[in-house]
């Protein structure tokens, strides 16, 4: 499967920040899906879903220090997070 597109939490319009996601559209259900359940699907199924981007790294599950769940890509050679490169969407 593969992240396509994220919608951003209300006024995170431009955060470079992974937290900041709302929700991912994964391109085999059809429809965005909030990162906690991202999370937990990756915590069932890791190495499930990668970013649409080159070179398609993984999302990986990752637990705020306030236990907030998110998820972001595999670390690789790029500065920003392959999944904030995403097209992305407002106001959610």
């Amino acid at each position: 499967m593969k992240a396509m597109k994220i919608q951003m939490k209300s006024n995170c319009g431009n955060s470079r920040n992974v937290q900041d996601i709302d929700s991912i559209y994964i391109d085999q259900t059809g429809t965005y899906w909030k990162k906690a359940e991202v999370y937990d699907y990756l915590k069932q199924f890791p190495k499930s879903i990668q970013v649409n981007i080159f070179p398609y790294p993984y999302l990986v599950p990752v637990m705020s220090i306030l236990g907030e769940k998110y998820v972001r890509s595999e670390a690789n050679d790029t500065v920003t997070d392959n999944l904030l490169k995403l097209p992305r969407g407002y106001g959610k």
